[in-house]
């Protein structure tokens, strides 16, 4: 049959020639967002500042989950990139030249899998209206989440201490300041 339908002599005059369809679809505003919350815990070394995640947990709502191992992955790959972020990338520019310091992985940090702990993941969708499949974005969820929830924790861990507030990225040279600060003013 597949093969009469691109025979143009073969065909009744009143149908078209092949088997092709097009439909476009394009709601009035296709964004999707996830929604979610993140939770980490971190263990603070005093002696060197470096940073352990000691545990991780996320329940995210990415919509319908077509592939549940792709969707975990997704996740996973956000976290690390977050924690990366919130943790040792720093970009540092030369003040007079504006040169680029930080260039190269010999002076620029990135997350490796032995630094992280196992990730507890869960997911509650909600279906979203604005597509046909009912799915949300998820490789997002991870990213942007899991900078806040890394960053709030290292900071708890510094109040409990009387260390000063530690912004973004709270590389183990500036914790261990932060941790020296709040031990000058104990002693």
């Amino acid at each position: 049959v597949a093969k009469e339908a691109f025979h143009w002599a073969r065909l009744p005059s009143d149908i078209e020639l092949g088997f092709t369809e097009r439909v476009n679809f394009g709601p009035a505003d296709p964004a999707t967002f996830p929604s979610g919350a993140h939770l980490a815990e971190v263990e603070i070394d005093e002696e060197s500042g470096e940073v352990a995640l000691t545990r991780y947990a996320a329940v995210d709502d990415v919509g319908r989950v077509l592939n549940p191992l792709l969707c975990e992955g997704q996740i996973h790959g956000g976290i690390v990139q977050g924690v990366g972020q919130a943790l040792m990338e720093d970009l540092l520019y030369d003040a007079g030249t504006g040169q680029l310091l930080s260039g190269s992985f010999q002076d620029y940090s990135m997350p490796r899998a032995d630094q992280f702990c196992d990730f507890e993941i869960a997911n509650n969708p909600t279906l979203t209206e604005k597509n046909p499949l009912g799915v949300k974005g998820v490789g997002e969820a991870g990213t942007i989440a899991a900078i806040p929830a890394v960053m709030n924790a290292v900071n708890d861990a510094l109040a409990r201490i009387g260390a000063p507030y530690v912004e973004a990225p709270a590389t183990a040279e500036k914790l261990w300041r932060a941790i020296r600060s709040a031990r000058r003013r104990t002693d």
